[in-house]
């Protein structure tokens, strides 16, 4: 257990600001890549110091339930990432629980059980406002929780239904805390600067009603044009979207001859379109990429692999969207046809992240020259050039939520994109300020907080006290591997005892004094082996010793 956490300037200052607040809901609003969860953490270990309570974390996907469970171990804090209605009462040896929006909508009221008096962290809490019952399930199971703590990496608005336990103003979010881009950029070592590289292009298209249109990004269209216009760019069948793969091929072959494991990231309008980047990305420029899809099971597990390993290229659609944690991506590349200001942000905020020890950060995120992404990114890019010359940042404007520019229509069969040719330079829109290296050689202005006992929990076993119980696993999977070897042994035991296999389960639960096998504890699970291992010697199966 570490006894102290490193927190950088803006964490210290949000965490008194948190501690100080006499409401029950505190909102948080920084930017991606400037950390977020460890404030969050740390606040969660000061407050349960102050008073011991049960811990509840909603985060937007599954993904994200396993990430932050992870993290939450790092703490000392056992949190249950595959928690479900059905699994019982919280075992007594974990501190909480992480769930996820969408569990929320569908088990409301079995949660308000668990969080009564609870401190729950609500992550990216701007998602709850996608679907308006989401909003009234929060209300739900979260209304009689101690504290609140909301966070969120984008300024928001609420443009349906107010989400609960957000302060607003008219129909604008008010957080109890702010820390923008340019801020972060500002205080260095928290961010990367991102670089917008825009190419242009020439795109020919058959809309559904029959009509062929032809048209580059500079001719003004109507909002259902400019879709099909850049549906038809980003289409495999032509030639942009080749030639901007090449240009982003190039530039990370560049930063890995700095940083030899940074990584790239195409983000796909679809599925299909992830699969045949990904293809053209290892035909037709020899590079390795991994494709993650939300309807591929083994998603969350490739995108570890990938945040772990070397691998060149990931090509994803949603998945990595918002709040995964990869800090070697460099490169970038939008590919979806998506445009509303809250997405690009999310895409952007994939890049940000500062990794120790590499010098000159940089990363670059590919777009089309459309103009909707275009302001997007010189947004963006304004907040950079004024933090790079060290400038007083401009504050983040509040930005409203706009529909997606999604086209139905422009998904029909009829609709074909006849031809797509990339225009310009896009390495010669931008001037490449140069980073500023010797932040490097500055004194670190990380803050050390020492910090109390995490909260007791009971039948906790070997390693109770370790982050990640001494052996690099979450408390949850050290349980996995208990409960398989428990189920190995106990089919043995079936076979040599001659007896069914509930009876077997039924006489090692009486031994090990285990009610439920999902609400035991490490300890129990560890006991319960341990008769199965007696019992096999008394059948003769093993020898003592």
């Amino acid at each position: 257990m570490a006894p102290s956490v490193r927190l950088r300037p803006w964490q210290h200052a949000a965490l008194e600001r948190f501690s100080d607040a006499a409401a029950s809901d505190f909102l948080a609003v920084a930017t991606p890549g400037a950390g977020k969860t460890t404030f969050a953490l740390t606040a969660l270990r000061v407050a349960l110091a102050e008073r011991p309570m049960p811990v509840v974390v909603v985060a937007p996907t599954a993904h994200l339930k396993t990430q932050w469970a992870k993290a939450a171990a790092r703490f000392s804090l056992h949190l249950d990432p595959q928690w479900t209605p059905a699994v019982g009462r919280l075992p007594a040896d974990m501190h909480g629980i992480v769930t996820t929006y969408q569990q929320v909508s569908v088990s409301a009221a079995s949660l308000s059980h668990l969080a009564r008096g609870a401190f729950v962290v609500l992550d990216e809490v701007h998602h709850a406002g996608e679907d308006r019952a989401w909003g009234t399930a929060l209300s739900t199971a979260f209304a009689d929780s101690a504290r609140r703590l909301a966070l969120s990496g984008t300024p928001f608005r609420s443009d349906t239904q107010a989400i609960p336990f957000v302060r607003y103003e008219g129909d604008e979010a008010v957080p109890d805390y702010e820390y923008g881009y340019g801020d972060a950029l500002a205080d260095r070592r928290v961010v990367r600067p991102v670089y917008f590289p825009r190419t242009g292009g020439d795109m020919e298209w058959a809309a559904p009603d029959g009509s062929v249109y032809a048209a580059s990004f500079e001719d003004p269209l109507a909002q259902s044009l400019a879709n099909q216009r850049l549906r038809t760019a980003l289409s495999l069948q032509g030639e942009w979207l080749p030639t901007v793969l090449r240009s982003a091929v190039a530039r990370l072959d560049e930063v890995r001859q700095s940083h030899p494991a940074a990584g790239g990231l195409v983000i796909a309008t679809d599925q299909d379109h992830a699969r045949g980047i990904a293809e053209l990305l290892r035909s037709r420029f020899r590079r390795s990429a991994v494709v993650v899809t939300s309807d591929d099971p083994l998603a969350s597990s490739r995108i570890g692999a990938f945040s772990e390993g070397t691998t060149e290229w990931l090509v994803a659609v949603r998945m990595v969207s918002e709040g995964v944690d990869i800090p070697r991506l460099r490169v970038g590349v939008y590919a979806t046809t998506t445009t509303t200001d809250l997405f690009f942000r999310q895409a952007v905020g994939r890049l940000v992240r500062w990794v120790p020890g590499v010098r000159d950060q940089r990363a670059w995120l590919f777009i089309p020259d459309d103009p909707r992404l275009r302001a997007r990114a010189f947004q963006i890019a304004e907040q950079r050039r004024h933090s790079l010359r060290r400038e007083e940042p401009r504050e983040v404007e509040q930005a409203e939520r706009e529909e997606e520019a999604v086209d139905p229509e422009a998904q029909l069969s009829l609709f074909a994109a006849l031809s797509a040719v990339a225009t310009g330079d896009p390495e010669a829109e931008e001037d490449w300020e140069a980073w500023d290296d010797a932040v490097a050689a500055e004194d670190d202005p990380a803050i050390e907080l020492m910090l109390a006992p995490p909260p007791p929990v009971s039948g906790g076993g070997a390693g109770a006290g370790l982050g990640l119980d001494g052996s690099g696993l979450t408390r949850r999977e050290h349980k996995e591997a208990l409960r398989l070897a428990n189920a190995e042994i106990a089919r043995e035991l079936a076979k040599y005892a001659g007896w069914e296999h509930a009876r077997v389960n039924g006489e090692l639960n009486r031994r090990a004094g285990v009610t439920r096998i999902n609400e035991a504890t490490v300890e129990q699970l560890q006991k319960r082996l341990a008769a199965a291992e007696k019992w096999l010697v008394e059948l003769g199966v093993k020898k003592t010793g």
